[in-house]
């Protein structure tokens, strides 16, 4: 651990033992070991909060958006669109990137083979899948055996999906209701405007604007929407920022909650009370829920030995 780092965790640990001792319990710290995981993913949570940040600032090669090249990165491509002022294909890019997530071996190929589609210089450009979203599924129900032909699949957090073409819960079903859900407002940007009119124009308030909107696009459940979102702040194409974890609808974090609070009750009214709570501690650890979220939902699965949950 880096000299930075050690210095994060022990802020953390100072801020997390005082908020155990003078706001409110924390039985899930009481083991040592469980304690030192928890502070371990916190700075894991960071650093890949931190990495959007970072790369804003380097130089980024072209190559990076170029779906032909092994370079190709969806995230980097995304900025440098962001810094052609093209907005809308930054979000599509961004909504690539968590649909089909990355893959533990075949890394981003899924978004690089279909953006690119299988080479050449034609693009599944926001541009060209709104005006022909038909084309789209059609291209994909066409190229199927190619771009499921062995050594890549989705990410981790989509492993349940699939590439499907014309069944409801496929790629072409999920890319057409995202069409429909930003054409329901014109463009990427005005939805953007939307949110902050229709809101007190806090970042948290159009956050939950979107992520309760974005419930008609299919297969993006809780973790899809937040993670969606949340990159977009990140990256700063629209100011957003989760003021909760939604444990509502949640899974993995929601079970590092309840076990860092004590909570034994599964309803809604725990998760709610919990959601609470955490916006009580992130007042104490000051990260974000982006950072809390993350961590908490890794700590769940090794609560009393650190893996880095990266894949």
């Amino acid at each position: 651990m880096s000299i930075h780092d050690q210095e994060i965790q022990f802020e953390l640990r100072q801020n997390i033992l005082l908020h155990d001792q003078t706001v409110r319990p924390l039985p899930g710290i009481g083991n040592q070991e469980y304690l030192l995981c928890l502070l371990e993913q916190l700075i894991e949570s960071v650093h890949r909060v931190r990495f959007i940040s970072a790369i804003k600032r380097r130089r980024i090669s072209p190559l990076r958006a170029d779906p032909n090249s092994g370079l190709f990165h969806p995230l980097k491509a995304a900025i440098i669109a962001e810094s052609a002022n093209d907005i809308d294909e930054a979000c599509w890019l961004v909504f690539l990137f968590v649909h089909f997530g990355k893959h533990k071996n075949g890394g981003w190929r899924y978004s690089r083979e279909v953006y690119g589609r299988l080479g050449g210089n034609a693009r599944w450009s926001w541009r060209e899948v709104r005006a022909d979203v038909a084309g789209f599924r059609q291209w994909l129900d066409q190229n199927q055996a190619t771009l499921k032909r062995p050594g890549a699949g989705f990410g981790n957090h989509r492993k349940y999906e699939s590439f499907g073409a014309n069944n409801a819960a496929g790629t072409g079903s999920v890319v057409e209701s995202y069409v429909d859900w930003v054409n329901s407002f014109g463009s990427h940007q005005r939805m953007f405007q939307t949110a902050r009119e229709q809101t007190d124009g806090s970042r948290g308030a159009a956050f939950n604007f979107l992520y309760s909107s974005m419930k008609r696009v299919r297969r993006f459940g809780r973790l899809a929407r937040f993670d969606y979102l949340a990159m977009l702040g990140k990256l700063e194409l629209t100011p957003i920022e989760p003021d909760s974890a939604y444990l509502v609808e949640a899974t993995g974090p929601y079970a590092g909650a309840k076990l860092l609070f004590g909570e034994i009750s599964d309803s809604i009214v725990a998760r709610r009370r919990l959601d609470a709570l955490l916006a009580e501690l992130n007042g104490s650890l000051n990260v974000g829920f982006q950072v809390l979220e993350d961590a908490l939902c890794n700590w769940a699965k090794s609560p009393g030995r650190f893996e880095p949950f990266r894949s």
